[in-house]
């Protein structure tokens, strides 16, 4: 009796968490700390010098990849050929690339036709974390390729609660799970800095030296439409560009960065890093302009320099330094519209996202804890939405229609005013799945089944 309590507990709390009961699922996953033995900058009297933090990494490389729960050290998860040219031609690069997959002397060449998705959890960001990931996977009609970074008390909840989404679902992702890693000599300083881990963006071009183009996004992002809608925007990139994000703000009378900032910043109001498309070759292998020498600097160069000149002026941590890098190298940023990262600051004293008010919002971010307090309900409701809606269920029956009853009750808000910008694109975007559904299950293709 005991026994059957506790699996009906189990289940229960697999639902909760996850969304859904459990199956078993392929999964890929690292379980190797990285980093270890080696300093990354040695300071000098007078100046800081980069002791090459990316050949640091070029010494890790054998990562312990795991496949099914079995350890294969002469394999990488991918590499990915590299994409240098600039527009859609270098777009087009990426797509035909080939994907060599080693298995000891084997190499197998296809076609890699997914969006690489990257993210960093830490604390009580497990449910967060999943119910993003679950949006990306729920309006998504290509493969994707997500790259966790945990810690590491996190890894087995993350590896199950993945493994327990359904079969079709299973196959229209990969996972792998990283630890957590700063430069050992400097770690205290990185891990404080803001939130905690939250500055592990900043190295992810250093970690996943071959992959070539990533979205990162913060855990408190909901997509309402497809992933690849904003991963072609790489396909917009001049030569010089290597990184898109959006402006911190729309309305410089409330913006933060033009008001209180004490260091540079990018444009009129600075940049926000929550939603984050990098071309990481160009990243790499780029040397970026700076205050601190007259000599251009590499990315695994120029952080911690930047870090020790600003780190008592600086309140919004690693995104600070990322506004300081690009007013610096403005010609390296490709700046998106606001739809694409929209926050309560966009409808909290009234709509001031254009783009948003023409096309709808493309992906929500809920920063400020907004999902899991009552400050703003209209974000809350959304995030629930998908948290609760039943992998296989009709989307608009057991979605749509459940979120906009609960949107109704929150019109005593500006944003919930609004709300019917965050339904406008999320119901072309259903509508789109639907009809791709009905369009493969009468072809007898079966990749991308109910979500």
């Amino acid at each position: 009796m005991k026994s059957t309590v506790h699996f009906k507990l189990q289940r229960n709390w697999i639902y909760q968490r996850c969304g859904t009961t459990r199956t078993r699922a392929k999964s890929v996953y690292l379980d190797t700390d990285v980093w270890e033995g080696g300093g990354v900058l040695s300071h000098s009297p007078g100046r800081w010098t980069g002791s090459q933090l990316a050949s640091t990494l070029g010494d890790r490389d054998e990562w312990n990849l795991k496949e099914q729960g079995k350890p294969d050290r002469s394999s990488r998860d991918t590499v990915h050929l590299l994409r240098k040219r600039p527009g859609l031609a270098g777009l087009r690069d990426r797509e035909e690339g080939l994907d060599r997959e080693r298995s000891g002397s084997a190499v197998n060449e296809h076609i890699d036709e997914r969006s690489h998705l990257a993210v960093v959890a830490c604390g009580p960001r497990l449910e967060e974390t999943l119910t993003m990931l679950k949006s990306a996977v729920l309006f998504s009609k290509k493969p994707l390729h997500f790259y966790i970074f945990a810690e590491d008390n996190l890894h087995d909840s993350f590896r199950s609660c993945l493994d327990s989404w359904p079969r079709t679902v299973q196959k229209r992702f990969k996972f792998t799970i990283y630890p957590i890693t700063f430069p050992k000599e400097n770690v205290k300083e990185w891990k404080k800095l803001f939130k905690p881990c939250a500055s592990q963006r900043l190295f992810l071009p250093l970690i996943l030296k071959d992959v070539d183009s990533l979205l990162y996004v913060d855990t408190d992002i909901l997509f309402l439409q497809s992933v690849e809608d904003i991963w072609t925007l790489l396909s917009q990139f001049n030569s010089s560009h290597l990184a898109a994000m959006a402006p911190e703000h729309e309305e410089p009378r409330i913006g933060w960065y033009n008001r209180f900032a004490r260091h540079p910043y990018y444009g009129k109001t600075g940049i926000n890093s929550g939603v984050m498309l990098m071309n990481m070759t160009r990243l790499r292998e780029k040397r970026f302009k700076n205050d601190m020498t007259t000599v251009a600097l590499r990315w695994e160069e120029i952080l911690m320099p930047l870090l020790q000149k600003y780190k008592l002026n600086i309140t919004w941590g690693d995104q600070d330094l990322l506004n300081i890098i690009f007013h610096h190298n403005p010609e390296s940023l490709y700046v998106f519209p606001c739809q694409w990262n929209y926050r309560p600051d966009h409808c909290i004293y009234g709509s001031n996202c254009q783009q948003a008010e023409k096309e709808g919002v493309f992906i929500l971010h809920g920063n400020r804890g907004v999902y899991h307090d009552d400050k703003q309900p209209a974000f809350r409701a959304i995030y629930e939405a998908i948290q609760k809606y039943p992998f296989g269920e009709n989307m608009e029956a057991s979605l749509l229609w459940p979120l906009e009853a609960s949107l109704q009750t929150t019109t005593h808000t500006y944003c919930g005013r609004a709300s019917h910008l965050f339904t406008k694109r999320l119901k072309q975007s259903i509508m789109s799945v639907q009809q791709d559904i009905t369009q493969r299950r009468q072809s007898g293709h079966h990749f991308n089944t109910a979500p």
